[in-house]
């Protein structure tokens, strides 16, 4: 079974396109106004129209009002919205029981302590992102945490693996960890914001020569 990929943080048609012609499986848009990555919700629906559909659109919040939350989920139709801030279960099972759509749940990894308050989103979300600890921004930093936490890590959800993930140490981390899904960002950039389609391809390269081997 392939390992799926997801870019995230894409702003312009450019690297949406250069995210499917890749082999990319996800895009992520940002309406995190914080973020360098940060597009307005009219952008990020003319980016999901633009999107093929060899190509599942996530919307990434954090900590929106429920109002902006079900604006942005009608305005751009993802398929998958999720949420990256301090949204408790309990508010994402709501949410669940209203849209046909999938909910993931990010969460920072600190220690073994972190992996386990995961188990709470049972029935709240349908994939845990496993990422980096926040720092002045909930994702996107570039740092990532200690993989060899998750080998022994008895999953109760779907997962995927973010934080620090780039062409050059994707395949390790996939090696480690045997991750279902991975999630880049900054790994992908030039600079922060800015995406190079160049590393784009190699990153969706690496995980495929990943999946041959």
């Amino acid at each position: 079974m392939n390992t799926q990929i997801k870019i995230c943080g894409l702003k312009d048609e450019v690297t949406v396109d250069a995210a499917a012609k890749a082999g990319a499986t996800h895009i992520g848009l940002n309406l995190y106004e914080k973020s360098p990555r940060y597009v307005p919700m009219e952008k990020a629906a003319a980016l999901r129209m633009r999107a093929p559909a060899s190509l599942k659109v996530v919307l990434l919040l954090v900590n929106a009002e429920p109002g902006l939350t079900a604006k942005a989920i009608e305005v751009v139709k993802p398929d998958i919205v999720q949420f990256h801030g301090s949204e408790t279960a309990i508010w994402l099972r709501t949410l669940k029981s209203s849209v046909d759509i999938e909910i993931w749940r990010a969460f920072g990894v600190q220690n073994a302590a972190s992996l386990k308050n995961a188990d709470e989103y049972v029935d709240a979300a349908d994939l845990i992102l496993f990422d980096a600890p926040a720092q002045a921004l909930p994702g996107g930093t570039g740092m990532r945490f200690d993989w060899s936490l998750l080998t022994e890590h008895k999953h109760k959800l779907p997962w995927g693996l973010a934080g620090g993930l780039t062409p050059d140490n994707v395949k390790e981390a996939l090696r480690q960890t045997r991750a279902q899904l991975v999630d880049t960002s900054s790994g992908v950039e030039s600079a922060p914001g800015i995406k190079d389609v160049d590393k784009i391809a190699a990153f969706c390269q690496a995980v495929r020569d990943y999946d041959n081997s």
